[in-house]
């Protein structure tokens, strides 16, 4: 990180968001508008950890690969042969062209449009053009196997696919842990494996004017409901919810009256662990940096927050549904209509938190202030970005 970025964190104001939330302010303007902040939140915060780059079941066969782009980074999934996910660099080795631009099944090999070096989807290198002059396909000075593509770490929960660009974050499960454990008083023990979801079905995408952080603080709270979501507050009231926050990276809130799916006489398959008792109950937690969860008794849902600048954010919903009975057209209204309620709710927050992102650019506003009971899960947010972001600046 260069010195002129560590100048850009400002210190004293970040020790402010860690005050009690009744003295406390939010994070500044500059972390929502700021493009080198930006790019310091890609390296030294989303790096050091897990983020979600994409979906797996959106690598439908083996050999697909995909690419994205991370905050400015082209990366590439790929399912190679064996149908293994992997997360590479999407560049070639030799002078650095982005090697693909569409998603697609590859058929052979990974050819680069430059001078048309090739990879197999494992990411080793297998043709080279005459690189030792005419018609010198190999060379004895240039070792083919020293010169794959840069494979980054990558795991896979819950079909969502994770990269950890630092390296050295701690193992996935481990981290995602306390979240399984509070889950299972829902899920069970099996709850995890029986969910299941349609390649390329049982989703949505928003594209959004808004910082990511934005849409975190947004879906942690249930304080905005009475107005921005008359619809769902009709049955699901302000009082209806309740806060959740633990570990340090989870925040959001809970639910005492979803509503099953009922459509035509049908009901979704449900949990069979989900307590009977608690069948209107459902939780929505964020898992900090970039991930937004929710589960009820009949589905449950994954969304991935794709930050693409400073003031725009891509959001992936995918649905999945309980065991495979649920993904037959018997099912097929309840489906529809659930996905549909959702695209409804997650479509009425897009004012707020695009309205937001407009203020960020206001000199009258310098962090704004917590209510001490509605806000507490987002404060626990900006709380979490703002020790991040002071170990960044300690450290520089």
């Amino acid at each position: 990180m260069t010195q002129a970025t560590s100048q850009q964190i400002p210190v004293h104001q970040l020790e402010t968001i860690l005050a009690p939330i009744h003295e406390a302010t939010g994070l500044s303007n500059a972390f929502y508008t700021d493009q080198k902040l930006f790019e310091l939140e890609r390296d030294q915060i989303m790096g050091t950890t897990w983020a979600c780059v994409g979906f797996a079941s959106d690598l439908s066969q083996n050999g697909s690969v995909k690419p994205v782009d991370f905050m400015g980074l082209p990366l590439l999934l790929m399912r190679n042969r064996e149908g293994q996910v992997q997360v590479f660099h999407n560049v070639c080795s030799h002078r650095g062209m982005k090697l693909v631009e569409e998603a697609g099944t590859v058929q052979g090999v990974i050819r680069c449009p430059y001078h048309s070096w090739t990879y197999d989807l494992n990411g080793g290198l297998k043709g080279t053009p005459h690189v030792g002059g005419i018609d010198k396909h190999k060379d004895e000075r240039f070792a083919c196997e020293k010169h794959g593509l840069k494979a980054i770490r990558s795991a896979i929960w819950m079909d969502m696919v994770f990269v950890n660009l630092s390296g050295d974050a701690q193992p996935l499960e481990e981290m995602l842990a306390p979240l399984t454990a509070r889950w299972s008083q829902f899920l069970g023990d099996d709850g995890m494996s029986l969910m299941r979801r349609r390649a390329n079905m049982d989703s949505t995408t928003l594209d959004i004017a808004c910082n990511w952080k934005l849409a975190v603080e947004n879906y942690c709270e249930a304080y905005h409901l009475p107005w921005v979501h008359p619809s769902l507050n009709t049955y699901s009231r302000l009082e209806d919810h309740y806060n959740i926050l633990f570990d340090e990276q989870f925040a959001g809130q809970g639910s005492y009256a979803y509503n099953l799916s009922d459509v035509a006489g049908t009901h979704l398959p449900q949990f069979p662990s989900w307590p009977q008792d608690r069948l209107r109950n459902a939780e929505y937690v964020a898992f900090f940096p970039n991930v937004l969860l929710g589960i009820q008794a009949d589905h449950a849902f994954a969304m991935q927050l794709e930050p693409v600048a400073p003031g725009r954010t891509i959001e992936h919903l995918r649905l999945f549904y309980v065991g495979d009975e649920a993904l037959s057209d018997e099912y097929a209204a309840c489906r529809n209509a659930i996905l549909e309620s959702w695209k409804v709710v997650f479509a009425e927050d897009i004012a707020s938190v695009e309205g937001m992102q407009k203020g960020r650019h206001s000199p009258g506003y310098g962090g704004g202030a917590f209510s001490p009971e509605m806000d507490i899960p987002t404060h626990y947010f900006h709380q979490w970005a703002a020790r991040k972001l002071l170990t960044i600046a300690q450290n520089a």
